[in-house]
């Protein structure tokens, strides 16, 4: 009888070691405070929407492609890394997140490290470009040492990571450092040659009719500059929302100039299509498309672009918001326009 146990254990035993691996991630977890009855996980060509008990518990399979995928609870975001085999439990208060969030089982090392590093990110203000590219050049400098050194520092002690994770982090972290120490001349310039409230670069070009307009013809106006060109498309998306702009604010305080930087050897085609769309507002050409004085002064390398100045000519949003982004008119309003 004993010989009989020991055999069946050893079935069972041989059983367990020889069971092919879980082809999806089993996810479970509670969420206290939940602000929503679901939990949605997104991913590249994937959304799974996993429903929250009452009294916050979660339980579900995914089958997934291995990498990261974002999660919400409501209007709560953040990220995980997911490969099918893992049994994760994920837990945290909606009312502290993403400090409360914590996973357990197995895919728990990696998706740890990655919580605290999207919350290194933000004490970091990794994603506010502004308050390091405005930094003088020693302090740039140092400030992105810190950093580097502290990120390679998290990865190093973080045992137990997958590989792939560890591969995919190094490079993120070392593009990261390459991003802001390569736009660092360019938006060091941004940031303090045109920043709110100083003097902005001048314009004086031709509208259609041959006659020059300049930014000192329309003083004592808000300017909202469009910088757009007849080829490009995301510029074109934009024509039906700045008609309805500038029919809502005709005969109000707000010059709204359209400046093409389409060649000269194409005026015929900026004409055309200004005839054609009936567009509306002040329409100018530059002289010397990307060349030109307005756009090289402004920095500008991508189009759309939309500018606004304030009455006295000095720069009020040197990145201001697209004529189809509600906060557009919400900028507008409270400028009393």
């Amino acid at each position: 009888m004993k010989k009989l146990l020991i055999l069946l254990i050893s079935l069972g035993l041989l059983s367990c070691a020889n069971e092919a691996p879980k082809n999806y991630v089993m996810l479970t977890g509670k969420v206290d405070n939940s602000q929503s009855s679901m939990l949605t996980v997104m991913g590249k060509n994937y959304k799974k929407e996993i429903a929250i008990d009452e009294d916050g518990s979660f339980q579900d399979t995914l089958k997934v492609t291995n990498g990261f995928h974002g999660f919400n609870d409501g209007t709560l975001q953040s990220f995980l890394y997911l490969k099918n085999g893992y049994d994760l439990s994920m837990n945290f208060d909606a009312k502290d997140f993403p400090a409360s969030v914590r996973f357990e089982g197995n895919g728990a090392v990696t998706n740890n490290y990655l919580n605290e590093k999207l919350q290194f990110i933000n004490r970091e203000e990794l994603n506010n470009y502004q308050a390091y590219f405005e930094l003088d050049k020693e302090d740039f400098d140092a400030k992105i040492m810190d950093v580097k050194y502290k990120m390679e520092s998290m990865l190093d002690e973080a045992e137990g990571l997958d590989p792939e994770v560890i591969e995919l982090e190094r490079k993120a972290n070392n593009d990261l450092i390459n991003f802001y120490v390569s736009n660092y001349p360019s938006e060091h310039y941004n940031v303090t040659s045109l920043k709110k409230g100083q003097p902005s670069p001048k314009f004086n070009y031709p509208d259609i009719n041959g006659k020059n307009i300049s930014l000192e013809d329309l003083k004592g106006k808000f300017v909202y500059v469009d910088v757009w060109a007849t080829w490009c498309g995301p510029c074109k998306r934009e024509i039906p929302f700045l008609k309805e702009l500038d029919e809502q604010y005709d005969g109000k305080d707000l010059a709204i100039v359209s400046l093409s930087i389409d060649k000269i050897e194409n005026k015929e085609k900026w004409l055309q299509m200004v005839k054609d769309q009936n567009l509306q507002g002040i329409q100018i050409m530059a002289d010397k498309d990307w060349n030109s004085d307005f756009v090289t002064s402004y920095n500008i390398t991508g189009i759309p672009r939309f500018i606004l100045i304030d009455p006295e000519g000095n720069i009020y949003d040197a990145n201001a918001p697209r004529p189809s982004d509600p906060r557009l008119k919400e900028l507008l309003s409270s400028l009393n326009i």
